[in-house]
């Protein structure tokens, strides 16, 4: 397999071995670094804060209102402002 090479010459970090260009069997990777942090938690039994809904909300749920009652919440949008009625 030296010929991608040119006859005789050898690249810098050695011959080519017979397993590079195939695929492994088990796949291999690095451990992350550090502990993993815990999710944080916003209190167990909490309800929804809108009158007359009894939603039980999620303790990982930092909103005071559930889904169906939530204000409506638009993202900020970057780029050019295209003018309305085109």
């Amino acid at each position: 397999m030296q010929f991608l090479f040119g006859p005789g010459r050898v690249p810098r970090h050695g011959p080519i071995k017979e397993t590079e260009g195939k695929m492994a069997d088990t796949l291999k990777g690095a451990r992350l670094k550090g502990g993993l942090r815990p999710s944080r938690k916003y209190g167990d039994d909490r309800v929804c804060v809108q009158k007359g809904c009894n939603t039980k909300l999620s303790q990982y749920n930092r909103r005071e209102y559930c889904y169906a009652h939530a204000p409506v919440r638009f993202p900020r949008v970057r780029g050019r402002v295209v003018p309305e009625g085109t």
